[in-house]
Order: C-alpha cells, then sequence, then structure tokens
C-alpha cells in the first residue's frame, strides 16, 4: 500500500490526486474534512443539487471561503467534469438510480468511480463492475464504510490460508425495528423530533438504519464482492457480543445460527428484551473463520484469539469504522494502483421490498427508509425466480394489488415499473447459481 508516502510524493512533484464528489452530505463532508491534512489529495469539484449546502458544509468541515472558491461547483456531474481536472470521481449521492447514471457517465470518459452509495452496489453492482471492466477502470466499494472493511477482512483470512464461516456487521436491532416509519423513528433513538432536526438528521436514512434495510444493503454488497451467501429469508441479526462471535455465527449444525459455512450475517448489539450487551459491535465488522489443521487452532488459543468451546471457530473483528474520515485508502489504491477496495464479482444477494403493514391496490411505495416497505435480503436466485421487487426500485411507485405486512412484493403486484438505467442493468444480470449450472 504505502500510500501516505505515494501521495507525499505526487503533492512534492506537483501532481495531487483530483477528486470530484457528488453529493456533499454526511459521508462526503466528513472525507472533505480530511483533504486539506492529507498532502496529494486535492479536492477540484462538487456535485450538488443544493450549492449553498454543499457550500455550508465545506465550511463546516474548516474549509475556508478563499479554499471554496477555487473549487467548481455544479448541479450536474457532466458539467463539472468538463470545467474540472478529475482522476477519481466519488458517488456519495444516496440515491441508487441517480448513482448508476453517475457511474456510467465516469465510464463513458474512462474514469474510476468509488461508490459510496452501497445502493447501488446492492441494485445492479455486478452490472456497474462490468462496465467499468470494459471501460478500463474500476468500480469501488469505498473504504471507512462497513461493506469495504468486511471485504478486508475476508480477504485477510483466505489469504492466510483460513476457511470464511461468516463475516458482516454489528447494529442496534429488534424485530418491531422492522415496523418503524419516519415519524416514529425517533422514538427508538430516544431523541425528540426538534431535536433530530436541530442536528441535521435525516429520518429517512436513520429510519433505512433502523428498520434492517441498510444492514441488508450492506451484506449485500458484501455477498457479491466475496462470493458469501446469504440467508434464505433475510438476515437474522442474532444477538451476539464479540466474545460470542465465533459460538454464534457457525452452522446450525455445529451448534450455531447458520444455514451453513460461508454466509454473511449482522448481530444485535441488543438481547431480544432490550438489554444492550457489553461488549456488543454495534459500530464494527467482524469475521469469524477456521483452520483446517490442528496446529493453527493450537496457535489460536497460544495467541489469545476468541474461540467457541471447541477451539474450532475463531473470531476477529474492527470495533468501528469512521466512513469519510478514512476514505482516503480507496481513493489512493483506485488511482495509484488501479484496484478496487472491494467490487462485485457476481450476484448473490439482492435486497427487496418487504410490507411493512398492510397495503392497499393503488398505495404508492416509498421506498427505502420510508412508511410502506423495508429491505430483505435474500438469495439472488430467489429474487430473479419470484420476480421480487428490490428495494432500490421501490420508491414513487403504486401497487396494482394489495400486499399483506410481512409479505414480499412482486414485480407483478404494480401498476408499472418505470425504466431506468438500473433495470436495464439488472435484466443482463445472472444469478451466481444460474451462472455456475450454465
Amino acid at each position: 500500500m504505502d500510500f501516505a508516502r505515494r501521495l507525499a510524493q505526487r503533492a512534492r512533484r506537483g501532481e495531487p490526486v483530483r477528486v470530484a464528489v457528488v453529493g456533499l452530505g454526511k459521508f462526503a463532508t466528513m472525507f472533505a474534512s480530511r483533504i486539506p491534512h492529507t498532502p496529494g489529495l486535492e479536492l477540484t469539484a462538487v456535485v450538488d443539487l443544493d450549492g449553498a449546502r454543499a457550500a455550508r458544509h465545506l465550511a463546516a468541515a474548516g474549509w475556508s471561503e478563499a479554499m471554496r472558491a477555487q473549487l467548481v461547483f455544479e448541479h450536474q456531474l457532466e458539467r463539472a467534469l468538463d470545467r474540472a481536472l478529475v482522476d477519481v470521481v466519488v458517488e456519495a449521492t444516496g440515491d441508487p438510480l441517480a448513482a448508476t447514471r453517475h457511474a456510467l457517465t465516469c465510464f463513458a470518459r474512462e474514469l474510476p468511480v468509488v461508490l459510496v452509495t452501497v445502493e447501488a452496489d446492492a441494485l445492479c453492482g455486478p452490472a456497474l463492475a462490468l462496465e467499468a471492466q470494459r471501460a478500463g477502470v474500476v468500480c469501488s466499494m469505498a473504504w471507512g464504510d462497513q461493506p469495504a472493511l468486511i471485504w478486508e477482512l475476508v480477504d485477510w483470512t483466505r489469504s492466510c490460508g483460513f476457511r470464511v464461516v461468516a463475516a458482516g456487521k454489528g447494529t442496534k436491532y429488534l424485530p418491531v425495528y422492522h415496523a418503524s416509519t419516519p415519524e416514529t423513528v425517533w422514538d427508538y433513538y430516544g431523541l425528540s423530533p426538534q431535536r433530530a432536526r436541530a442536528g441535521g438528521m435525516n429520518p429517512r436514512m436513520f429510519n433505512s438504519f433502523l428498520d434492517g434495510t441498510k444492514s441488508a444493503i450492506e451484506m449485500a454488497a458484501v455477498a457479491n464482492a466475496t462470493g458469501l451467501a446469504v440467508p434464505r429469508d433475510g438476515l437474522l441479526f442474532p444477538p451476539a457480543g464479540t466474545h460470542r462471535l465465533p459460538a454464534v455465527l457457525r452452522p446450525a449444525t455445529e451448534g450455531g445460527v447458520l444455514e451453513r459455512e460461508g454466509m454473511v450475517e449482522v448481530v444485535s448489539s441488543l438481547e431480544r428484551d432490550g438489554r444492550e450487551i457489553e461488549d456488543h459491535l454495534r459500530w464494527g465488522v467482524y469475521v469469524v473463520f477456521t483452520a483446517e489443521d490442528t496446529y493453527a487452532r493450537a496457535c489460536f488459543e497460544e495467541y489469545g484469539l476468541v474461540t467457541d468451546a471447541s477451539g474450532r471457530f475463531a473470531a476477529l473483528w474492527r470495533p468501528f469504522h469512521l466512513i469519510g474520515l478514512e476514505l482516503t485508502p480507496s481513493i489512493a489504491s483506485v488511482v495509484l494502483d488501479g484496484r478496487a477496495t472491494g467490487s462485485a464479482l457476481s450476484w448473490r444477494g439482492d435486497v427487496v421490498a418487504c410490507a411493512k403493514r398492510d397495503l392497499a391496490a393503488g398505495e404508492e411505495l416509498d421506498g427505502e427508509g420510508g412508511a410502506t416497505v423495508w429491505g430483505r435480503l435474500v438469495p439472488a436466485a430467489r429474487s430473479r425466480a419470484e420476480g421480487l421487487l428490490p428495494i432500490g426500485l421501490a420508491h414513487g411507485v403504486r401497487l396494482a394489488r394489495p400486499v399483506a405486512a410481512g409479505e414480499l412484493v412482486r414485480i407483478e403486484d404494480l401498476e408499472e415499473l418505470p425504466e431506468s438505467e438500473a433495470l436495464r442493468l439488472r435484466r443482463t444480470m445472472v444469478p451466481a447459481e444460474d451462472a455456475a449450472a450454465g
């Protein structure tokens, strides 16, 4: 890697890595705060529908008025790329349809993309990766976000000759959260709506974190990038602290909760009665692994790894992720080495819309973080076979027939599914199981 030294060398040569950011929300603002302190990194363009808000965010991140005056501000990516010198684009809008369009625009100009919008990765990531490959560039996960950090743990495990049993992240979860809406979400966080508004908190975004959708989206991206399997009926969110990871996240045949070895899963920081687990992993990521040889297992014990009672299953974890504050490794890897910090390799997981309540014919779905549906992770083969509606396409579409609470929404349940670049790309995707059979 050696990124800091190599970036500093570029700075001394007057050849900094030039970055354009699309969508200056929380993630990108955190990233922007590090740029003045990172020799060899330069922000040249900001694309945002609300330029005044973007300028305020930069000011909050430590950018003076003189520094901001050096930037290209645009509402459209194409115009920004026409005006600014750019080596890599950070797509951070959070909108899967917009992110897909933006990525394709970059590939057409032979520009690599760091795809912070994991929603697009979950919706059509394998097809986007193929489009990037055809253009001779990369489409990378964003370091600092949990999927890229999980990808690194999986890669470390396999490169050391161990078998991955499970990999994933922690979150705050109770089954009742699946029914949460933007109107009820703050009660679960112990906040008043007034305090949340004062803090600039987006209720739809926080609702996606809470109701399980964001976890499903991130685990779909991880499965597609690593080849790990996903549960047939959705994530289980078992309660587990760090010292219980190897015991809980092992196959059911071994006393754990997994359908089989080699799966993604998310652990809850809460017991089902709402008590917080003392050594929870709410903000972190983990990998559970095993070794085939008794020598390595003996080393697990000698070097203090946390294992299950048998000593066969061990765990490593990272307790925190810092999202935009630690994005630079992705930028450097993409530009300096032409290497993604995680990218979709195959289509294994899909996130589909599940009704939060009884929905009537004629109702309009409001997508991720809304009041009508939440996103459940299922195998891609099941999604394709049953014609399930991906959560990324479940916004602003109307139902032609009623859907009961807890049921998965099918595309045939809709009056119409509008065309989009993302939908076009999805039609080209083949589930990994079907590809292998073919």
